[in-house]
């Protein structure tokens, strides 16, 4: 069986695609690219990659592979896979939109995954500005198809299925997740010709009157009292 898994026509959910995402939890953590991809339970795409995902299991960890594998299945954090019921919004406990009745796979990767134009042509690794302008036409709701590639965690961080994020095309539009932007074009209007502002007319100020000066009243300077003077001696009297 092949490494590198084919997804086609699968929706697409949380992309992180243009760039590189910080993980919240571990600010530390190299930035990945990354994103949901969310299919039927009958996609053959998602039982080539349960199928691949038990040979590498078999593989790594031989005799003890199921064990390991019930492990696993019990901790959402050592998976990439799972049902789409146990995507549930913290505020308001429903599931996510568009994962209800549906399995999930996510797939990411620290170098920007290979971008595909809608004709089949490969954008160059070398040109990021078209790999970023190809990967904006790609958000939460829309159709892709999306090449992974399964692999093992087995390290000090535990044991655990993963997945590469190989390469990703746009394949159709789709209704997009989340409430959208609210539409304000009904309360506008065409623009008319500019007006130049109108002048002011000056405010004429009424004459202020002068105000006198309150006399003041001299004031008489204390009388200083002379520091007594002692008489100087004649030299035969000192």
């Amino acid at each position: 069986m092949s490494d590198v898994i084919y997804l086609q026509n699968v929706r697409l959910s949380f992309p992180h695609l243009t760039e590189p995402q910080v993980s919240k939890k571990n600010p530390n953590a190299i930035p990945k690219f990354a994103a949901d991809f969310i299919m039927p339970a009958d996609h053959p795409g998602y039982q080539q990659f349960m199928a691949r995902y038990g040979e590498l299991a078999l593989t790594e960890w031989k005799e003890h592979a199921q064990q390991v594998m019930t492990m696993i299945q019990a901790d959402r954090k050592l998976r990439n896979y799972g049902t789409g019921e146990e995507k549930i919004n913290t505020d308001t406990f429903q599931v996510l939109d568009g994962y209800a009745g549906h399995l999930w796979i996510m797939a990411n990767n620290k170098n920007r995954p290979q971008m595909i134009k809608t004709d089949g042509v490969e954008v160059a690794s070398t040109n990021t500005m078209e790999a970023v302008n190809v990967a904006r036409t790609m958000y939460g709701g829309c159709y892709v198809n999306v090449a992974i590639k399964p692999w093992i965690q087995d390290n000090e961080y535990g044991r655990g299925i993963r997945c590469d994020l190989i390469a990703v095309q746009f394949a159709g539009d789709g209704e997009a997740f989340g409430e959208g932007a609210p539409d304000a074009s009904g309360m506008f209007g065409a623009v008319g010709a500019a007006t130049p502002p109108v002048a002011a007319a000056p405010v004429p100020v009424a004459p202020v009157a002068p105000v006198a000066a309150a006399p003041v009243a001299p004031v008489a300077a204390a009388p200083v009292a002379a520091a007594p003077v002692t008489p100087e001696l004649p030299p035969f009297m000192q």
